[in-house]
């Protein structure tokens, strides 16, 4: 159990420490070590060295390829596979109708969930909410006057990586749902070798 405590632990928060780790699932350092090893066998987590000014190297862990897989990519050959025959099959400008229906959908989705949200760390907190339950790990803070929305998984990853324009229509639902008095921008991308997707979100002045 403690080792997908672990592993659910770098998949949301990044590199860790061995002290760190043993710091956040309450075990000992020691315990923490041996934990951190044998996902390391098992090549699920890798170690990795960074200087933060003087002194020694500093030693982080983080998530595999291997070791993201653990988390779900919901049906994601399968998808990957339908996607490349609607294309080859019916053509690039049919592709972009379905994705651009499934863009719809989720606007009228997320928007019936989100009606009763009505200040913007409402809506963020319903947002991370639904978009957890489909498998994203999302979750949003506040930085200054900007927030910060994470989604530390991508169940879709494979199907995405096929046809960005998932990425796309994702976004333009984020801005829809969250209104015009917001702007957003992506500033980590999975898709570019990120650990995860993540939106800068910043309130606009009234006009």
């Amino acid at each position: 159990m403690t080792d997908n405590k672990l592993l659910f632990l770098l998949k949301t928060r990044g590199a860790f420490t061995a002290e760190q780790v043993a710091k956040e699932l309450k075990i000992t350092k020691e315990g923490a070590r041996q934990k951190l090893l044998k996902l390391i066998e098992q090549d699920l987590v890798k170690a990795i060295s960074e200087s933060k000014g003087v002194g020694r190297p500093k030693q982080y862990y983080v998530l595999t390829a291997l070791g993201h897989q653990q988390f779900p990519d919901t049906h994601a050959e399968l998808t990957a596979q339908l996607l490349k025959t609607i294309e080859q099959v019916l053509g690039e400008n049919a592709l972009n109708a379905i994705i651009n229906a499934r863009g719809t959908a989720a606007d009228l989705k997320y928007s019936k969930q989100l009606q009763q949200a009505h200040s913007l760390e409402d809506k963020l907190d319903q947002l991370a909410k639904i978009r957890t339950e489909e498998g994203y790990m999302a979750e949003w803070s506040k930085e200054d006057r900007n927030y910060l929305f994470v989604e530390n998984h991508c169940p879709i990853c494979i199907a995405a990586s096929q046809c960005q324009g998932f990425c796309q229509t994702k976004i333009n639902t984020f801005r829809n749902v969250l209104g015009s008095t917001v702007s957003i921008e992506r500033i980590e991308h999975i898709l570019l070798g990120a650990r995860r997707c993540a939106y800068r979100i910043t309130p606009q002045p009234s006009s």
